[in-house]
């Protein structure tokens, strides 16, 4: 399952992202990953959260995200939750075309491993196009 939190800049989507892992930390048994562009929120999630930051890896589109994702998936099959901030800040060339085929890749994750993927993306929801619409939350 994938769940998206869209909205303009300021709306609160990362505060809710956070909210929302640091509440499955105390209802799930699996791990879960949050996934950031910098540091910024790293002392504001649960310790039992693993915290990934991209800066060092630097994913120029949609197919270098998966792969990144698929590579942490490799190392722990105990991941139940990944949580990803600011998807648009993540990847360097993002635009509805590549979510709509992002979303396929993460659909296939989760059906394969069991994994399920909330996604916070600036942007007025009203853009993006109607089968991305259908995962806002």
């Amino acid at each position: 399952m994938i769940r998206l939190l869209a909205g303009g800049k300021g709306e609160g989507k990362t505060k809710k992202l956070i909210e929302m892992a640091n509440a499955a930390v105390k209802t799930t048994d699996g791990h879960i990953v949050f996934i950031d562009d910098d540091k910024r929120h790293i002392y504001d999630l649960h310790y039992d959260i693993r915290f990934v930051e991209t800066v060092d890896y630097p994913l120029s589109n949609y197919r270098e995200l998966v792969g990144f994702i698929c590579g942490i998936l490799s190392q722990d099959n105990d991941i139940v939750e990944i949580y990803l901030d600011g998807l648009a800040n993540l990847i360097k060339n993002f635009d509805n075309d590549a979510f709509v085929k992002l979303r396929a890749k993460l659909d296939r994750l989760t059906e394969t491993h069991g994994v399920q993927f909330v996604i916070s993306l600036s942007c007025n929801p009203d853009d993006l196009p109607e089968e991305i619409k259908t995962l806002i939350v």
